[in-house]
């Protein structure tokens, strides 16, 4: 359900680095939250809610500094090359990362509500297990108006946050640039007569004649409409 963490950097946020004049807005919206002992902003948002087939992905990022990352914005504004281009370089710069998915037999069992939401704390989970620090010194923001489930962290959720959060943005590149390999090396490797290397899943015209012509795989939500 995890499927990567990293810990390139030693140091601590910066929330006013020189030589990084002006800041973007998104970075000083996330500095906000580092009050009252909070040092450590952990940015979250999904991939693949909407999809007719394949896991609903998740990541968490804490950013270090905003220096070389002022290009990220929401990942569904940016083309695939300049995502998985920006996915390498937060990568590379974030203080830390993960990525965690939920199937698509848990979304048919326990309904996308609750996949969405559990699919964040598993990425905050996986994120916290390699930066066990005190609670009260890391804060999550999670895009959109639902919580993550059971999360171990204080949160508040921020609507339309990959607008307004540099690490909520961060993390939907990463979210949506692992969901789309999964569809690509995976899904589409196994059941290439759906074309899921084109639409990731998502309901095209052309993905529902594959699925008029061919039926459901075992990758497609059953409990959703097609």
């Amino acid at each position: 359900m995890s499927l990567a963490v990293s810990l390139p950097h030693a140091q601590q946020p910066d929330s006013f680095s020189a030589g990084c004049s002006p800041l973007p807005g998104t970075w000083l919206f996330d500095c906000t939250f580092r009050q009252g002992g909070v040092e450590y902003v952990i940015g979250v948002d999904e991939a693949g809610r909407g999809c007719l087939a394949g896991p609903i992905f998740a990541a968490a990022v804490i950013l270090a500094s905003p220096i070389g990352l002022s290009e990220i914005c929401d990942s569904k504004r940016l083309t695939e090359s300049q995502r998985e281009a920006l996915g390498e370089e937060i990568k590379a710069r974030a203080l830390a990362w993960s990525v965690a998915w939920a199937f698509a037999r848990e979304i048919d069992r326990r309904g996308i509500d609750w996949a969405n939401r559990i699919v964040f704390t598993r990425a905050i989970r996986q994120l916290q297990s390699f930066l066990p620090l005190d609670r009260r010194r890391m804060h999550v923001l999670v895009d959109g108006i639902r919580p993550a489930l059971r999360c171990p962290l204080p949160q508040t959720t921020v609507k339309r946050g990959d607008e307004q959060s540099l690490s909520i943005a961060a993390a939907s590149i990463l979210a949506k640039t692992a969901r789309d390999r999964y569809c690509v090396e995976i899904m589409h490797a196994r059941y290439p007569q759906y074309g899921f290397d084109r639409h990731k899943g998502y309901a095209t015209r052309d993905h529902k004649r594959a699925l008029q012509n061919w039926g459901p795989s075992r990758e497609h939500r059953q409990s959703f409409s097609w």
